[in-house]
């Protein structure tokens, strides 16, 4: 009798040439599709927009459109360097603007930046960056970011003081208002929320000393803060040029620097509403602004569109594919 053991007929025998897809394979090609169905959803949502803002550019002046266009991407490369200044590692600069641009089209899917900084978040997490500190640049960024807007307001302020009334930036009677309170009531629920939830507070003060740290280290270091701060203060610049070439290929009867200082007023008013890539806010707020340069309103209306359609509308495929071609090939 053989004392081998006895091999089961019911088991076939293994299949050459052929491989079943792993369950991370068939994820990452579902989210490399889930991208492009957003956009599909989202044309069909906004489709009045679309059109609308289409037929009011088509009598435009198309190098200024392509000149706006051109400010939109360069917005993605000033967000590169302030990426790249707000962590110590050194990352590849082609995949990092990739990146940045696939965070560009994530950010008008989800409220309050959430889509950019989960892309950019899961990019450096796959550059072999840690969480605690990846999570850390992105607070400095997102920081930056909103204080490098004061220098450019005071900057628009003390060189226009008749066209820019200092007195009208502030705000008065309920607003300012709810304005101080607040400014009182956040640090005070920061407060009462590490009281009550006391295994939140090793993770928090584990990140604010991370964070700290990072950010000491980061400023000694000029190939760190210079893009950190220039990039800061490029952005909304590049923005505001893609509003001014909007108002200009339309014909719009307001200076650039008068067309600057009204997206920086609006985009710094309207940017504390939590709205998917500042969508309804801003637009709302920049109509608002252009109509109290005297702008007629159907026209001031139309350059919020065109500049919708530039920033939005027009690199919007471009960067779903860019997210797609990334998370297909395990960069994010």
């Amino acid at each position: 009798m053989s004392v081998l053991p006895l091999e089961d007929p019911a088991s076939p025998p293994p299949a050459v040439g052929r491989r079943r897809p792993s369950a991370s394979t068939a994820t990452r090609r579902a989210l490399a599709l889930l991208p492009l169905l957003f956009l599909a959803v989202w044309a069909a949502v906004d489709r009045h927009a679309v059109r609308d803002g289409v037929a009011r550019l088509a009598t435009a002046d198309p190098w200024w459109l392509l000149t706006g266009l051109l400010f939109t991407y360069l917005g993605a490369v000033a967000a590169a360097c302030v990426r790249q200044g707000a962590i110590t590692d050194r990352l590849p600069p082609g995949a990092l603007l990739a990146s940045q641009i696939a965070a560009g089209a994530a950010n008008h899917v989800l409220p309050a930046s959430i889509g950019a900084h989960a892309v950019t978040l899961r990019f450096l997490r796959r550059e072999g960056v840690p969480l605690n500190r990846a999570t850390a640049s992105i607070a400095l960024y997102s920081l930056v970011r909103a204080v490098a807007k004061i220098p450019l307001v005071l900057v628009f302020v003390l060189a226009a003081p008749t066209a820019v009334p200092p007195a009208e930036l502030f705000p008065q009677g309920r607003t300012l208002f709810l304005a101080a309170a607040c400014l009182l009531l956040v640090p005070l629920a920061v407060v009462a929320l590490f009281a009550v939830a006391r295994p939140l507070r090793r993770p928090a003060l584990d990140f604010v000393r991370t964070a700290l740290t990072d950010a000491r280290l980061l400023h000694t270091r000029p190939a760190r803060f210079l893009p950190l701060w220039g990039g800061a203060l490029a952005a909304p610049l590049l923005q505001a040029g893609v509003l001014a070439c909007v108002g200009t290929a339309l014909g719009l009867p307001l200076s650039w620097s008068q067309l600057v200082f009204a997206f920086l007023a609006a985009s710094t008013a309207a940017g504390v509403v939590p709205a998917p890539g500042g969508i309804g806010p801003i637009d709302a707020a920049l109509v608002l602004t252009l109509a109290g340069y005297g702008t007629p309103l159907p026209l001031a209306t139309a350059t919020v569109i065109g500049y919708r359609v530039l920033t939005v509308w027009a690199p919007l495929l471009p960067g779903m594919l860019v997210l797609s071609a990334m998370v297909q090939r395990g960069r994010l």
